[in-house]
C-alpha cells in the first residue's frame, strides 16, 4: 500500500509516526510522512519518503507569540487561536491535500478530522493515531481534564464535552477549509461522532502496562503499546566524558515547552539537584555548564534515558514512554494539555513521585522528588520492572497488523 502518515507537532509526536512507518516499510509497504521540514533528517534515516510541510507548528509553540497564547487560559486560549492558528492552516491543509492525492491509506490524528477529508476527498480509507487513550470510556476522565476520576458516566461524558468544544473552536475554521481547499460541502456534526459511528480504526500507541485497556472499548480501538524508533545514535564525545567521569546523572529536559522565565527555571533546577547530591544533564535549559552539569544540544532519548539516574521532564506522551521504556524513575513536571494525566499515571504505577505542576516549581520540591527517585530502592526497582517489560514489547508490529487486519 502507499500510505500516508501524518504527523503534525513536536518531535515526542513525530518520532513515534517514523517508528510506525518504518514498520510499515518493512512489512513491504511505502510510507510517506508528512511532517515540518525539520524533522527530514529523521523520516529519511528511518527509510521513509518525507513531504515537507512549510508550517511548523513547534515554531508556534516556541515564539513569543504562542507562549502567550498557551499560557493565557481557556478565554485566551479560544480567543487566540484564530489570531495565531488559522491564518497558517489553509496552507498547510493544502500542502496536506497534494502529499496525500496518491496515498490508499492514511493514518491521521483525530483533531481536524484531515482522515476524514481526505477519505471523502479521494475514497480511501483511513485510520485515526491517538497518542493518549483518547476513545471515551467509563475507567478515566479524558486526559485532557485535568482529574482523576468524576464517576463512569462523568468518565464517559468528559470525552464529549472536550469534542464538542474542540468542534466548537475548529468547526467553522474545518467548513471553510473543506470549502475552500478539498472541494466538499460542509460538515452536518463533528468528525469524531463520524468516524466512532463507522468503526474508523483507532491505532493508540500506549502501552496495556501503562494504562489497561478499559473494558468499555470497541474492538475497533488497538492499545498497541509504544511505538519505538531505533535509531543508530552516535553520542558526542562531551556526553560520554561527562556520563563517565561520575555517578549516573539526573536528565532535566521540557521538550518543547518553554518556561516562563527559562533562565530562573534554570538556576531552580541545578539548586536542587545539587541540594540533592546528583550531577545533572540539562536540555533545552540556558546554563553555561559547570563540572556536575552538562548542558546537552539535541540527544537521542532512547540512548540516554538508561544512562541515568532519573528523568525531569514535562510529561509529553512521547518522553513519558521512553522514560518508563529505560527503566528508571521519572519525575513529571506538567505544563498542560495531556501532560498531568501522564504525571498522575506515572505516579500510580509507582515509578516516580507525586507530580510537580511547572508552576509550582521550586528548589525544595523538586530536591525532594529528584532525591526520593535517586534513593527508594522499591521505586527504582518498580520502575526497572516496567521497563523491562515495555522492551519486551512491540508495539510497532501490533499496530502494523492491526492495519493489515
Amino acid at each position: 500500500m502507499r500510505i500516508a502518515i501524518l504527523a503534525f507537532g513536536s518531535r515526542g509526536d513525530t518520532q513515534p509516526c517514523v517508528a510506525l512507518g518504518a514498520g510499515l516499510v518493512a512489512r513491504g509497504h511505502r510510507v510517506t510522512v508528512v511532517a515540518a521540514g525539520r524533522y527530514g533528517g529523521l523520516v529519511g534515516e528511518a527509510g521513509l519518503e518525507h513531504a515537507p510541510i512549510s508550517v511548523d507548528p513547534l515554531k508556534i509553540v516556541e515564539s513569543e507569540e504562542g507562549q502567550a497564547w498557551l499560557r493565557s487560559g481557556p478565554a485566551g486560549f479560544v480567543r487566540g487561536f484564530r489570531r495565531v492558528v488559522e491564518p497558517l492552516a489553509e496552507r498547510l491543509v493544502t500542502e496536506v491535500d497534494a502529499a496525500c492525492a496518491d496515498a490508499d491509506l492514511v493514518l491521521a490524528p483525530a483533531l481536524g478530522g484531515l482522515g476524514h477529508h481526505l477519505s471523502e476527498r479521494y475514497g480511501m480509507p483511513y485510520a485515526l493515531l491517538h497518542f493518549q487513550p483518547s476513545e471515551p470510556t467509563r475507567a478515566f476522565p479524558n486526559p485532557l481534564v485535568p482529574l482523576r476520576t468524576l464517576g463512569g458516566w462523568g468518565n464517559r461524558g468528559s470525552y464529549a464535552l472536550v469534542e464538542r468544544l474542540s468542534w466548537l473552536l475548529l468547526g467553522r475554521m474545518v467548513n471553510r477549509l473543506r470549502g475552500r481547499v478539498f472541494g466538499l460541502g460542509p460538515m452536518r456534526g463533528d468528525p469524531f461522532r463520524r468516524a466512532r459511528s463507522g468503526g474508523v480504526p483507532v491505532l493508540c500507541g500506549v502501552s496495556p502496562s501503562v494504562v489497561g485497556r478499559p473494558g468499555d472499548w470497541p474492538g475497533h480501538v488497538h492499545l498497541t503499546g509504544y511505538w519505538f524508533l531505533r535509531r543508530g545514535w552516535s553520542p558526542p564525545p562531551e556526553l560520554e566524558a561527562f556520563l563517565a567521569a561520575g555517578p549516573p546523572p539526573v536528565y532535566v529536559g521540557f521538550g518543547s515547552m518553554v518556561p516562563g522565565d527559562p533562565a530562573a527555571t534554570a538556576g531552580t533546577v541545578v539548586a536542587a539537584l545539587r541540594a540533592a547530591g546528583v550531577r545533572g544533564v540539562l536540555q533545552g535549559l540556558p546554563y553555561g555548564g559547570a563540572d556536575d552539569m552538562f548542558a546537552a544540544g539535541d540527544t537521542d532519548h532512547a540512548w540516554l534515558f538508561p544512562r541515568t539516574a532519573a528523568v525531569v521532564h514535562h510529561g509529553g506522551a512521547g518522553t513519558t514512554g521512553t522514560a518508563l521504556r529505560a527503566g528508571v524513575p521519572g519525575v513529571v513536571c506538567p505544563f498542560f494539555s495531556d501532560q498531568p494525566f501522564w504525571g498522575a499515571r506515572v505516579a500510580a504505577l509507582g515509578a516516580g513521585p507525586a507530580p510537580l505542576p511547572v508552576r509550582r516549581l521550586t528548589a525544595a520540591a523538586l530536591t525532594w522528588r529528584v532525591a526520593r527517585a535517586v534513593r527508594d530502592e522499591g521505586m527504582r526497582a518498580t520502575a526497572a520492572r516496567l521497563g523491562e517489560r515495555l522492551r519486551a514489547e512491540d508495539g510497532v508490529a501490533r499496530a502494523c497488523e492491526a492495519l493489515e487486519a
